[in-house]
């Protein structure tokens, strides 16, 4: 009996800290934490000046299989919706920037990729998972979150977009 009421509470406890350790340093409905970074043409881009557009932030390495499966789609959505109001920031977490050029160069990606290689930005927003995604509104504050990718998401991604652009 006092087994089973001590496994009881030793799972409730561990449930209760999982569930109240934040996946994110970003809540939804919260402003996502400004940054600047550099970005593969040299130039620092800020993401509060992309404030009145629809924003998706997509953190990726080039060790991760599903980001390498997920950016052609992102590209096609970057496309697709850039004349919008929309934009679409890639930050690379990799050590090395030249791995990320090349990837980027091997893939042909238009959308502003930034460097995170001191990880400081992945850290503030606490990334658990690789790609992860964060969909912003016109006014800065975070609307969806998408941790790693499936073949799939980019609809659940289009829908995210879209939804926001009709505001």
């Amino acid at each position: 009996m006092n087994f089973h009421k001590t496994s009881l509470a030793l799972i409730s406890l561990l449930l209760g800290l999982l569930l109240a350790s934040p996946v994110w340093a970003v809540d939804v409905g919260k402003a996502a934490p400004d940054f600047t970074l550099a970005s593969m043409t040299g130039k620092n881009l800020r993401l509060a000046d992309y404030r009145g557009k629809v924003v998706m932030i997509n953190f990726w390495a080039t060790w991760c299989a599903p980001c390498r499966k997920e950016l052609p789609y992102l590209e096609a959505l970057y496309k697709k919706y850039k004349g919008k109001g929309f934009v679409l920031l890639g930050v690379n977490v990799d050590k090395n920037p030249d791995v990320a050029r090349e990837m980027a160069a091997e893939f042909k990606i238009s959308f502003p990729v930034l460097f995170d290689n001191l990880q400081k930005i992945s850290k503030r927003y606490k990334l658990k998972a690789m790609p992860s995604t964060v969909i912003l509104d016109r006014s800065g504050k975070v609307r969806y979150v998408h941790l790693g990718y499936k073949k799939g998401y980019e609809k659940k991604y289009a829908k995210n977009i879209k939804a926001l652009l009709a505001r």
